[in-house]
């Protein structure tokens, strides 16, 4: 390597140089195995990158936009805006009475219910790449969360009549009769049974609905991670007399952790944008009943950003743990 590649690489802008090396002709990287990978996974995202730049890119800045303006509605010649600098913001975080108590909420929730979908997904995973019967029914029956929780069902399960009404007999009888849940955990708060951990194992029961049907893309990640092992490593460890625990840790779950990554940025995001999601729909409120654009862009703006701190503390949480397998 000549001395140029060498102080190059020293530099932080070399992973960007990299990068554009790796679409022109011409130059030693482009050449790699890594560079071919890298152009081929582009070509599978080109659709979502075009697609992006012809109906989202123009949206998102008119909304940023929005975000410092105080934008009213004129009667058919659209809308006016007025700057009013960080006031929108202002507003969401000091003087909006539920931005604030959901937003703290909702991130909690999203912080308990991602542990538990990969937890969860992981081990399910696991259990579908086993060598039994009926396995692809099974694969199948774990894969439907994903068809139900998409499209108009989700609509259908919050707007039917029948659904409202089976609801409301499930609370009633909640109050009316034993909540085990409940139960169990007041029992050992009086024992004094580490009350905060439990807090959270429970909460993380009484939302498995949501857990389960968050889970079912996760599950196919994993699965898909499990199947490329080479069944070699698994002998050769069997012949060196290491038992099934000992090669889950040292071979099984190494060479799944970096889906690690993958799954728990895609879960981060799904929460965020889930259709129950109480921010999400006080944004709603805000803006398609208050017809507060510039507030209500604000807010939204506000919330991509948690959610962006979120997914880099994840990945950078990750990728160190990643890292060491490697």
């Amino acid at each position: 390597m000549s001395k140029h590649a060498k102080a190059l690489n020293e530099h932080w802008y070399s992973p960007l140089v990299e990068g554009v090396q790796t679409y022109i002709p011409g130059n030693a990287t482009y050449r790699t195995m890594k560079a071919r990978s890298a152009r081929t996974g582009t070509l599978f995202i080109l659709p979502f990158i075009i697609g992006f730049l012809l109906f989202m890119a123009k949206p998102m800045v008119e909304s940023f936009i929005m975000s410092f303006n105080d934008v009213a509605l004129i009667p058919g010649q659209g809308y006016e805006q007025t700057y009013v600098g960080l006031n929108n913001y202002k507003h969401a975080l000091t003087v909006d009475p539920e931005y604030n108590k959901y937003l703290v909420e909702e991130v909690g929730q999203m912080a308990i219910n991602t542990i538990a979908t990969l937890v969860m997904s992981f081990v399910i995973a696991v259990i579908l790449n086993q060598e039994f019967k009926g396995r692809t029914l099974c694969r199948a029956i774990f894969f439907l969360p994903v068809i139900l929780s998409s499209g108009v069902l989700p609509g259908i399960e919050h707007q039917n009549e029948f659904y409202d009404m089976m609801a409301g007999m499930a609370e009633q009888l909640g109050e009316s009769g034993v909540d085990l849940s409940t139960t169990l955990q007041e029992l050992l708060s009086v024992s004094g049974v580490g009350g905060q951990v439990f807090e959270v194992v429970f909460t993380m029961i009484d939302s498995i609905y949501d857990i389960v049907m968050a889970s079912g893309i996760q599950i196919i990640v994993f699965l898909s991670g499990l199947q490329s092992i080479s069944p070699s490593l698994y002998e050769a460890a069997d012949v060196e007399g290491c038992s099934a625990w000992e090669a889950f840790w040292k071979i099984t779950f190494p060479m799944v952790s970096p889906l690690l990554l993958v799954n728990c940025i895609y879960t981060i995001i799904d929460f965020f944008m889930k259709n129950d999601n109480r921010v999400m729909e006080l944004i709603y409120q805000v803006t398609y009943q208050d017809f507060k654009f510039g507030i209500s862009a604000a807010m939204s703006w506000l919330y991509f950003g948690i959610a962006l701190v979120f997914i880099g503390i994840s990945s950078f949480i990750i990728s160190k743990a990643v890292k060491s397998y490697e």
